[in-house]
């Protein structure tokens, strides 16, 4: 038990805080999903999440979707949500690492996390704030809750990534494909082509060592590719994954993601975040998935996991507990 209260739920109310790109993106899919009766959205810039929520409300209307959205500058609007999306904090602009986000959104996270605990102490958090598995580590220092209740989107974007690349290599349809990228969402991200299979098949025997680098490079890359090619990072891809996991849990369908989660002892890591595929339900992570790494694959993932390490003992030591 994670000491859940679940009266909330029966609010049917789904929380955004952060009405920018990614944020608005989670709000149009869910809304076109129908995953919540209400959508809150907050943002502390003066009337932006008010004309967003007019916006996407005006879009259910013609859509004829019956759906309540609302926006506010005042953090008190996300009380009794179930579940809160943040995607606030400074975005990644061209030339610039996930990494040089820290300290500013370190900040802004552990701000954050004292309004949830304040109005929404019985949520499940779902962050995309970058340096995402630094932000989840601060997230879950700060707000206390079962770590089960904390978790980064990451993992989902890393392997449809590397899906989408695989895919057009093979000629098939990317959801013919079970993608594994795990450790770091970021440059240090650990695609695993061994355990990525097509019907079964691992990638390693469709395709050869020099397309296999292709798919690792091109799926690496991705988003500092989507950076430079039009000035701000991604948004749609986040926002539907987002969404694909909040629905995950409302509807309890233990549904398998890679998304990032604090490690205590598995994979034999500690007091780290990492992605790593996890089953999602009603109360958040039901259960995390230990992969069969080789010899050479765990020490990839190993190395990976390091860089988010060096990321958390690079914040200032007020973030770190």
């Amino acid at each position: 038990m994670l000491g859940l209260n679940l009266d909330p739920w029966c609010s049917a109310v789904i929380s955004i805080i952060g009405a920018g790109r990614v944020g608005t993106a989670a709000a149009l899919v869910a809304l076109l999903r129908g995953l919540d009766d209400k959508i809150v959205l907050v943002d502390i810039v003066p009337g932006l999440a008010q004309g967003e929520a007019l916006d996407l409300a005006h879009a259910a209307s013609t859509l004829g979707v019956d759906i309540e959205i609302v926006g506010s500058e005042d953090f008190s609007a996300i009380r009794g949500s179930s579940i809160v999306l943040v995607t606030a904090g400074k975005p990644r602009k061209p030339g610039m690492t996930r990494e040089q986000l820290l300290a500013d959104n370190a900040a802004i996270v552990a701000d954050i996390a004292s309004k949830i605990k304040q109005y929404a102490p019985d949520s499940i958090v779902l962050m995309t704030t970058n340096p995402l598995d630094a932000m989840v580590y601060v997230m879950y220092k700060k707000l206390g809750f079962p770590r089960e209740r904390v978790i980064g989107f990451s993992g989902v974007l890393d392997s449809a990534r590397l899906a989408y690349y695989a895919s057009r290599k093979l000629k098939v349809s990317p959801s013919s494909i079970t993608p594994i990228v795990v450790g770091m969402h970021g440059e240090a991200m650990y695609p695993v082509p061994r355990l990525s299979t097509v019907g079964g098949i691992p990638l390693t025997q469709l395709l050869s060592p020099s397309e296999i680098e292709d798919v690792v490079r091109e799926t690496v890359q991705a988003g500092a590719t989507v950076t430079k090619l039009r000035g701000y990072s991604s948004n749609y891809a986040p926002g539907a994954g987002l969404v694909l996991m909040a629905e995950a849990i409302k509807r309890d369908s233990k549904r398998t993601f890679i998304a990032s989660v604090y490690l205590d002892g598995e994979y034999g890591v500690s007091d780290v975040v990492a992605e790593i595929p996890v089953i999602l339900g009603r109360r958040g992570v039901e259960r995390i998935l230990e992969l069969p790494l080789n010899d050479e694959e765990k020490q990839g993932f190993l190395k990976s996991v390091e860089a988010v390490r060096a990321l958390i003992n690079a914040l200032p030591e007020e973030y770190r507990k």
